[in-house]
């Protein structure tokens, strides 16, 4: 197999491959799900024209064999066979017409049905920018879940219905993905997945050559020499005049000596760098360890007194009339920040109806953008997204009153109900729903305040991950389809509540819709006053 590559040569000396950026793409499984219905399609006419050849074939087959038999039968005695009238006519038939049949036959083209289908189809078809967004979500996904690399290449996922695995192949481009990201990391995993498969008997028209090219360069750059050199070593065993992996070990060896010679003070100096390093990632690093580790299920636990504290109950949304006589469940998850679950608050009928007004919608999810104050995109949010207005549908609308009549809050000034599908690896990062004070321009736009309140409806199961978290304070909402989860991102002074910062976990296997409300302070005067105290 030919594998496109352009090589160029930096200031060091050193050759290494040319690679593009690649933009990311936003999956949604609502979409992919015509994918699958496209690729059925194709299949059956893929065999409609298997059968055509084979039925043409067949005739061939047929007037092949009757030629056969007649013209062993002619050729032993050619003069006693064109003795006889109707054999010399019908030898005159065939040349001139007959074998003409046959050769229209044979010219004829039976893949115009197919092809045809191909071009209409082809429109749909995924392109490069959407195989690589693909490809990162499998690389999110074994980041926060800790996955190892042959563990996701055997397929062995929990709560997987269809088991799948990936080729050698697979894992190769997967590693070429990675390296046109300059993620060397993620670049060496899947390299040498790729090559152990290989080495493991697999048959696959990955080239070992390429594997080891692509693997040697993004070890070195992870600062490993020695497993550089031994790499390119292996490489050139199998191809001893590869020139590029030629002038790399004569780099390696250049490089290798000048480090034993190095002194004392270099070493220091480096040692000072990596504390440098290490300083300036503890500012990022803890809160996306506590994101990862509550996206496993490894987050805090309360402690038993705080969870005595903890209740369910049956709710009348404070003695609203059409609530007294049929309360709803309601269940407490956390406490500070107080978030609370209602069980069996939208029903199946409801939640396919709100799904089918919003997947001629989806489009990939925006977020606000703090400087502009506008909607714009963003790659910690991977999921797609569409808002449905009350007066589209009755059940929307009475989606949004059953919101106000249990929340006791005014949904005229909310915004409309956001739908999102999270396909697999679709995750949104940690984030504030409210406009913090740096942002004074947020939700300008809207003139309806900052967002007070979010009510998160879970439209679907998850098979495996895709929970709610709250990295500053330890709390895993793990998805429950007809839920909804509640809480308030403003104290009642309108100050910002810091702790509700939270995050869609990547889904690991399944299909997670959602759709939300978020509730805005105009209108909330009377119904949640304000207080003195700025965090009450």
């Amino acid at each position: 197999m030919a594998f496109n590559k352009i090589w160029c040569t930096v200031a060091l000396g050193l050759l290494l491959p040319f690679s593009c950026a690649h933009t990311d793409f936003f999956t949604s499984i609502g979409h992919m799900t015509d994918l699958i219905h496209t690729e059925k399609d194709l299949v059956v006419s893929l065999k409609d024209y298997i059968k055509a050849e084979e039925s043409k074939l067949e005739q061939i087959k047929k007037w092949a064999e009757k030629l056969d038999q007649l013209t062993d039968t002619a050729t032993k005695d050619p003069e006693g066979f064109l003795g006889h009238p109707v054999n010399a006519f019908k030898l005159m038939k065939r040349l001139n017409t007959e074998w003409g049949e046959l050769e229209n036959l044979v010219l004829k083209d039976m893949s115009d049905g197919f092809i045809s289908n191909m071009t209409i189809q082809r429109q749909f078809f995924p392109n490069d920018e959407d195989q690589t967004g693909a490809a990162k979500a499998l690389l999110r996904l074994q980041d926060t879940y800790n996955l190892d690399t042959d563990t996701l290449s055997r397929g062995n996922l929990p709560g997987v219905k269809h088991k799948s695995f990936l080729t050698a192949e697979d894992c190769f481009e997967l590693g070429k993905i990675a390296y046109t990201e300059a993620d060397y990391y993620h670049t060496e995993l899947w390299m040498e997945q790729a090559l152990k498969q290989l080495d493991e008997g697999e048959v696959s028209s990955a080239d070992k050559v390429y594997i080891l090219d692509y693997l040697s360069y993004a070890v070195y750059q992870q600062g490993d020499l020695a497993k550089a050199m031994a790499l390119t070593k292996r490489l050139l065993e199998l191809d001893p005049e590869h020139q590029r992996a030629n002038g790399n070990m004569k780099y390696f060896e250049y490089i290798m000596a000048k480090e034993k010679e190095a002194n004392k003070s270099s070493t220091d100096s480096e040692d000072q760098m990596e504390k440098e390093t290490e300083v300036k990632k503890k500012d990022y690093l803890p809160e996306r360890r506590k994101y990862e580790m509550l996206c496993r299920g490894e987050g805090l636990k309360m402690t038993p007194r705080r969870q005595k504290r903890l209740f369910c109950r049956y709710y009348d949304g404070n003695r609203n009339p059409r609530y007294i006589l049929g309360p709803v469940k309601q269940e407490d998850e956390w406490d500070k920040p107080r978030i609370v679950r209602f069980l069996d608050i939208i029903s199946d009928e409801e939640i396919e109806t709100v799904k089918e007004l919003a997947k001629p919608r989806l489009s990939r999810a925006t977020v606000h953008d703090p400087e502009t104050g506008k909607l714009t995109t963003a790659h910690y949010r991977v999921s797609k997204s569409a808002w449905l207005s009350g007066y589209e549908s009755p059940v929307v609308s009475r989606i949004n009153t059953r919101i106000q009549d249990l929340t006791g809050l005014d949904v005229s000034t909310a915004e409309e109900l956001q739908v999102a599908n999270y396909g697999v690896g679709g995750q949104y990062e940690p984030h504030f729903d409210f406009g913090r004070k740096d942002e004074p321009d947020a939700f300008k736009e809207l003139g309806t305040g900052n967002r007070i309140a979010t009510w998160l409806f879970y439209m679907s199961d998850v098979s495996a991950g895709g929970a709610t978290v709250f990295p500053e304070v330890g709390a895993s909402v793990w998805p429950r389809k007809g839920t909804a989860v509640f809480w308030y991102n403003l104290f009642p002074s309108g100050e910002g509540d810091y702790s509700t910062r939270h995050a869609a976990c990547p889904v690991l296997v399944g299909n997670k819709w959602v759709s939300n409300k978020w509730l805005h302070e105009r209108g909330q005067e009377f119904r949640r006053p304000c207080t003195l105290s700025e965090l009450e």
